[in-house]
């Protein structure tokens, strides 16, 4: 048997990144799952960009504010306690918007773990 706690607020924030993103896989020994924290101030967004994941299926749980993805079909807006998933070859873009009234914290989680699947994805691309 095995147990971890992981001290989120230990983790280096990824540098050149849009907002603030913790990775906690590594810290947490996990090998089966991805998962980030990341806290995004009015205006920033999570991703570096409008992509998809060939392979890996996402999850976002909202845990404070309001988070905003945008799809190819329509923009939703997640709240606290809500979850949103993304299913692979589904392309998002997941920000705060610049007129949101707080940041906006949020654990994604992605699975299986992939690195180097993320595709750019450009809306003129439907």
């Amino acid at each position: 048997m095995g147990y971890r706690v992981v001290d989120v607020d230990s983790v280096d924030p990824e540098p050149d990144r849009p907002c603030e993103c913790r990775k906690l896989s590594d810290s947490g020994g996990l090998d089966a799952a991805a998962i980030n924290r990341f806290r995004a101030a009015p205006g920033e967004q999570l991703p570096l960009a409008y992509h998809y994941h060939e392979t890996q299926q996402e999850a976002f749980y909202v845990l404070d504010g309001t988070l905003a993805i945008e799809t190819p079909d329509e923009t939703y807006e997640v709240p606290a306690d809500d979850l949103f998933v993304v299913d692979p070859e589904s392309p998002q873009r997941a920000y705060n918007p610049a007129d949101a009234d707080a940041p906006v914290t949020v654990l994604a989680i992605g699975a299986p773990p992939a690195d180097g699947d993320a595709v750019a994805y450009e809306p003129a691309d439907e």
